[in-house]
């Protein structure tokens, strides 16, 4: 009566395991790569976004503001909206809105370029 019964052996069992694994140990290191994208592409969209309010408070006061506090005082930022989505922190020179170590002068682990 038992020999009629369908089903999967250990075996297979175990190689459909094995498949499953090895696409998850293949996946996993793709994800973290697209994490640096999207938080690289949104850094550069928060630059946009903020070089774009500089020129509206431009318009507005007939000069550039100094600093972001300028900017979120005036209310064109948010005060909570004050980096980019990495961590990346930026500074307004001359009315252009740059990530901070590209005005230090510095590279990420505080080195001077000359």
């Amino acid at each position: 009566m038992l020999k009629n019964q369908k089903g999967f052996t250990l075996v297979e069992m175990l190689i459909v395991l094995l498949v499953i694994s090895v696409l998850i140990v293949l996946a996993i290191p793709n994800i973290g790569k697209h994490f640096e994208t999207v938080d690289s592409k949104g850094c550069e969209a928060y630059v946009s976004m903020v070089q774009g309010q500089v020129e509206a408070y431009r318009l507005e006061k007939n000069e550039y503001p100094t600093t972001l506090d300028d900017l979120r005082n005036a209310e064109y930022l948010k005060a909570d909206n004050m980096t980019c989505p990495n961590g990346e922190e930026i500074e307004i020179v001359d009315g252009e809105v740059r990530l901070k170590t590209e005005v230090d002068g510095t590279g990420g682990d505080g080195s001077t370029s000359a």
